[in-house]
């Protein structure tokens, strides 16, 4: 099966080349050679590949940019999709679209559910991804969402790889929020259910992908000390003494029905997923620092 990749070059890009190249025939397109904010050149990459699939991962995530930053993150994370959909619906590829948490305005005392209402929330960043999975219903009929949060993976950038950056023995506590709660994603585990979710040709609709189980920022990172070994104390705060451009959720926690009801394989607990990444990433074992 061909699949090619928007936004080849970006951390869940480069790990879904790395985990799922063997199985499959995975083309990773990216910035020059093809631009999903213009609609002749992904038409083209597409036309071109003519792939069985399409997963577009290219988007503008870096949340508080997106604010100071908002047309460039409605081209494209609302009409880069739009345009991605528009170009599988013509030339008959099937799309999966990786979309996020923020979608939901994290008001919820819940995990929020693939049935639950979206509305795009308080950020730009959540309302262009909403607007892009609108785009992506409307326009290619074969397709399906797959919602992830938290996300960590090889090269980052992501809360892992700041949180050891930071732990250089120079501060005697890190100050960590500790009043939003989510679920650590692995780009690891998200690309292997991605393969998973290839295979089942006939699937379609929306998806949670994070990992199971949660914790706040804190424990997060408590659990990132402990498994690198690093001595660091950390200063639980609210996230009123930690300020941010960009209002973040206090829940995003999703609940990963569509999953089980498609008799997909079940994401792994999220303590599990990092104590496996995080010997790959930084060599602290390095004779586990290959993919099993």
């Amino acid at each position: 099966m061909k699949v090619l990749l928007t936004g080849g070059n970006g951390m869940l890009g480069r790990t879904i080349v790395r985990v799922l190249g063997d199985a499959f025939d995975v083309v990773p397109t990216d910035l020059p050679d093809a631009d999903v904010t213009d609609a002749d050149s992904i038409d083209r990459a597409i036309a071109a590949a003519r792939p069985d699939a399409v997963i577009h991962c290219a988007a503008a995530t870096a949340v508080d940019a997106c604010e100071t930053n908002r047309d460039f993150a409605y081209r494209l994370n609302a009409q880069g999709s739009a345009n991605v959909a528009a170009a599988c619906a013509r030339h008959g590829a099937r799309l999966i679209a990786i979309s996020t948490d923020y979608v939901f305005d994290g008001a919820s005392d819940r995990p929020y559910a693939e049935t639950d209402a979206a509305t795009g929330g308080a950020t730009v960043y959540g309302q262009t991804k909403f607007a892009g999975e609108e785009s992506v219903r409307r326009l290619c009929q074969d397709h399906c969402i797959c919602r992830i949060s938290w996300l960590y993976g090889f090269g980052g950038p992501s809360f892992v790889h700041a949180m050891l950056k930071l732990a250089d023995g120079t501060r005697p506590a890190l100050k960590v929020v500790d009043d939003q709660r989510g679920n650590p994603t692995s780009a690891l585990a998200v690309a292997r259910e991605l393969g998973h979710l290839l295979k089942r040709r006939e699937l379609r609709g929306t998806f949670h992908m994070t990992c199971e189980g949660e914790a706040t920022w804190a424990e997060f990172a408590a659990e990132i000390f402990r498994l690198a070994g690093r001595d660091q104390k950390i200063a639980p705060c609210t996230t009123e003494e930690f300020p941010r451009p960009a209002p973040r959720p206090k829940n995003s926690r999703l609940e990963k029905k569509a999953i089980a009801l498609a008799g997909l394989p079940p994401m792994p607990d999220w303590r599990d997923a990092l104590a496996e990444f995080i010997p790959l990433e930084f060599s602290i074992n390095p004779q586990r620092n290959r993919l099993p």
